[in-house]
């Protein structure tokens, strides 16, 4: 039994739910210090993107064990996302 991959499914104008890791280190001032993470989903984002899709992406940053904690927000990572993909 082969192990199927993004490649292998019809995705064509569908919607997407996609589980990536941006569990990212950032500083004091909620700046990214390291985007290997979200450098390394890039080609599989790209890819997805390129079947006319609908792109929902799931993450998380730090353990906020249940709770809102401002600094955990993913907004620093959509931003970098953002530059990296060259699009808004």
């Amino acid at each position: 039994m082969n192990k199927k991959t993004v490649k292998d499914i019809d995705l064509n104008g569908k919607r997407v739910i996609m589980r990536v890791d941006f569990n990212v280190p950032l500083d004091n001032e909620g700046n990214i210090t390291d985007d290997t993470r979200i450098r390394a989903a890039l080609p599989t984002i790209e890819y997805v993107l390129s079947k006319n899709t609908k792109l929902i992406l799931m993450s998380h940053l730090g353990r906020p064990k249940g709770q809102v904690k401002e600094e955990l927000r993913m907004t620093p990572v959509g931003k970098r996302l953002s530059e990296l993909l060259g699009k808004e």
